[in-house]
């Protein structure tokens, strides 16, 4: 192979190991063109809890497996921990379940990769008072387009990852569901995946409660049964994200002025740009005002944060670009979400979707706290059908 790994496979498990499921309910799990004692499957494994229940899945069906890492950045003595996500500990972990569950285990070296695909992206975007979504670009750029050369190169029928959605076949193949847990969905961090990648991938943990991933961490015997999701950015896991960019990009923590963006008055002076991001209200230290003040706009190039009332943060449409289809576009109501977190709202859009074209989405009311760098996902019911990165917004 043309990939530089840096690990052997594991040596097989010693002794037996219960498994989870039965084999036949676990290899259903991963939709296989054929007998699973016939088929290869590529893990991708962060070292978590989830990624190691796929790989035991893929064990207990019987099929061939091999687990991947991506080791993506070393930053533990930069933010105090050992390790983190695809980093440190997390790969310890992920070779000890191979080791665990009699799987060969390769580590692939994609630091330099990441650094300037995510990571420098990601300082860029707040140096020019946008609010990027690292994760997208992660599965964008690094981690599925690496995995999946690998995967492939490795003869594997499939790469499964840990993630908590639904890969449903449809009338025109393959689609992308929202996860039937709700509170664990992250579809919209998968919006950009292709239709090409969706056909090879798979996504065990999508009709599964967390609740019983763990059951069936424990159930085979693996080490990091109890270990905590993550919930932080990878790179920055004490969630201080201003400090990782003001390292990157120092000009980032340059002070500016905070200007109130109905009068132009100047109302007090900020700390970076790279500290703000449209929507917040927190941590602008300027009391004294008769209504509470919001982050309506920031000017990077003048270093100024503009703020205003709640009403200023009413958004009627947004550009999207570099957008991404997921099949057919179905008739019906569509909804978007802006924010990971936020709730679809109906949606109508300007213009063909997908081919890295320029959209534009009407919200049916008004949004709030429409943030350009973040992504606006589209819905159909439970489908992901596509989305874009928020390049600007036009008040409500």
């Amino acid at each position: 192979m043309n990939a530089p790994f840096c690990a052997l496979p594991t040596e097989p498990a010693s002794g037996e190991i219960a498994p989870p499921l039965s084999p036949e309910r676990a290899a259903a799990l991963f939709d296989l063109p054929r007998a699973a004692s016939e088929c290869t499957i590529v893990v991708a494994m962060s070292g978590g809890v989830d990624s190691s229940v796929v790989a035991a899945l893929a064990a207990a069906s019987g099929a061939r497996v091999i687990g991947i890492t991506l080791q993506l950045y070393d930053y533990g003595a930069a933010t105090g921990r050992k390790g983190a996500c695809c980093a440190g500990d997390d790969i310890a972990d992920a070779r000890a379940v191979a080791d665990r569950l009699g799987i060969a285990h390769y580590v692939h070296d994609h630091e330099s990769a990441f650094r300037e695909d995510v990571v420098e992206s990601f300082a860029d975007e707040y140096l020019a008072g946008r609010t990027p979504v690292p994760c997208i670009r992660c599965n964008m750029g690094p981690k599925f387009t690496d995995l999946f050369a690998m995967a492939r190169e490795l003869g594997a029928d499939c790469l499964a990852t840990g993630h908590y959605v639904r890969r449903v076949m449809g009338e025109a193949g393959p689609e992308l569901h929202r996860a039937h847990d709700p509170a664990r969905d992250q579809s919209y961090f998968l919006y950009a995946t292709t239709e090409s990648q969706l056909d090879y991938l798979r996504f065990p943990l999508g009709g599964l409660p967390k609740s019983e991933v763990r059951e069936l961490a424990e159930a085979a015997g693996l080490r990091n049964a109890a270990k905590p999701d993550s919930q932080d950015i990878c790179f920055v896991p004490d969630g201080d994200y201003a400090s990782i960019v003001k390292k990157l990009r120092p000009e980032g923590g340059v002070a500016g002025k905070i200007v109130h963006a109905e009068t132009g008055g100047t109302l007090g002076e900020h700390r970076g740009v790279v500290h703000y991001t449209v929507g917040q209200r927190r941590g602008l230290e300027i009391g004294g005002q008769p209504e509470p003040l919001y982050v309506v706009g920031i000017d990077a190039d003048a270093r100024e944060v503009r703020v205003g009332p709640k009403r200023l943060l009413a958004v009627g449409s947004a550009r999207i670009v570099e957008t991404n289809r997921i099949g057919p576009i179905p008739s019906g109501q569509l909804t978007a979400k802006v924010r990971s977190l936020a709730k679809p709202v109906p949606v109508t859009l300007d213009g063909p979707l997908g081919d890295d074209a320029t959209v534009t989405i009407r919200f049916a009311s008004p949004e709030y706290g429409v943030a350009p760098g973040q992504a606006a996902v589209l819905y159909h019911d439970e489908r992901v059908v596509g989305g874009g990165w928020i390049d600007s917004t036009e008040s409500a």
